[in-house]
């Protein structure tokens, strides 16, 4: 994590981006920390949100690359198994998309939205509003915290 915070605007962006796979990391610590020594909030807001984005979209990317056999030989998983969330899925469409910065859910949800082929672009739209809401949201919070320290 030292890292990740001494490489400064890069680091925030990988954290952010590693982030949004399912490997856990926690890139609003990074964000906080840099916030704490003076980075600017715009520059700390767009590359955080640019990495986490880019690292969503990844996690779509290669939903999209998945197929029903591969699902099947590898996970074990059948096809009418998957019926129902491939329902729930093109009932929501796109808007799932905002919710993919939810720890935990998110990045399932961005692999869900690619492997069952919801459109690109608004996924990407829905995508980056939740994702930038949620450091927008953070950042405020680390800030009103900071003004007590």
């Amino acid at each position: 994590m030292e890292n990740f915070i001494e490489w400064g605007y890069v680091g925030l962006f990988l954290a952010s981006f590693i982030a949004a796979t399912i490997i856990p990391l926690s890139s609003e610590i990074v964000l906080s920390l840099l916030l704490a020594n003076e980075y600017s909030l715009a520059m700390v807001l767009g590359v955080a949100t640019a990495g986490n984005w880019l690292g969503g979209m990844t996690s779509y990317g290669l939903g999209r690359l998945g197929n029903w056999y591969l699902l099947n030989r590898f996970f074990g998983i059948r096809i009418d198994q998957m019926i129902p969330w491939q329902n729930r899925m093109n009932q929501w469409k796109s808007i799932l998309a905002f919710f993919c910065w939810l720890p935990g859910i998110g990045d399932l949800i961005a692999v869900a939205l690619g492997f069952f082929k919801i459109s690109l672009i608004p996924v990407g739209l829905w995508m980056l509003i939740g994702k930038l809401l949620r450091y927008f949201v953070w950042a405020i919070l680390t800030n009103w915290g900071l003004e007590f320290v």
